[in-house]
């Protein structure tokens, strides 16, 4: 038994030691960190998929007329909140594949909830208010973020060699809004050029 024990240790110590981090740069192609790029990782290890679940609030705040975030990674099976800060009453809705649903109007410091059951891109409006606009990216990995205003996001403790590599961002001009590309995780660091289309407006008028 105690040898057994022992191997096992031996086991998790050596798939500790090969987890890696990995940070992710995403430029667009003149150059410019694209924000709120969302990056998942497939890596070609074995990894945990029963329990995913991420550090953020699983939430989108109605504030100033606009979607806060704009962009939110939820796992499958997540409830998200959308509380209304705002003084107007909103209609919030997604005609999305990945999940369709309608909130409809509620005031200030009221706030509704709905759950995400299916991985995929729910692209959110509110009936009333035509600007306002955000993202849902509800994933099925424990290896997802999002870029920062440097254009940067780090995924953490990647299992494997490599990883298939996901870049999604719903102004790219790709299909799916989305570029796939392999990496070898003992380099620790990859560069994704996205081509983009300029962001419409959103928020006030």
């Amino acid at each position: 038994m105690r040898g057994a024990l022992s191997v096992l240790f031996a086991l998790a110590l050596s798939t500790t030691a090969q987890a890696a981090d990995l940070s992710v740069t995403v430029k667009s192609a003149q150059g410019r960190p694209i924000v709120d790029a969302v990056v998942t990782a497939y890596p070609n290890a074995p990894y945990d998929k029963s329990r995913i679940r991420f550090a953020w609030p699983y939430k989108v705040s109605q504030h100033n007329m606009t979607f806060d975030p704009f962009v939110l990674i939820v796992p499958v099976g997540a409830e998200v909140t959308f509380p209304n800060q705002d003084t107007v009453r909103h209609h919030v809705y997604s005609f999305s594949p990945a999940k369709t649903f309608e909130l409809k109007l509620y005031g200030q410091d009221e706030a509704r909830a709905v759950r995400f059951d299916k991985a995929g891109v729910v692209a959110l409006g509110c009936n009333i208010h035509d600007q306002m606009s955000a993202f849902i990216v509800v994933v099925d990995t424990p290896f997802a973020a999002k870029t920062d205003a440097r254009g940067v996001a780090v995924l953490r403790g990647l299992p494997g060699d490599n990883a298939r590599v996901q870049v999604w961002h719903p102004y790219a001009k790709a299909k799916g809004n989305q570029v796939t590309e392999s990496v070898t995780l003992a380099s620790g660091q990859m560069a994704v050029t996205l081509d983009t289309r300029p962001a419409p407006k959103r928020g006030a008028y």
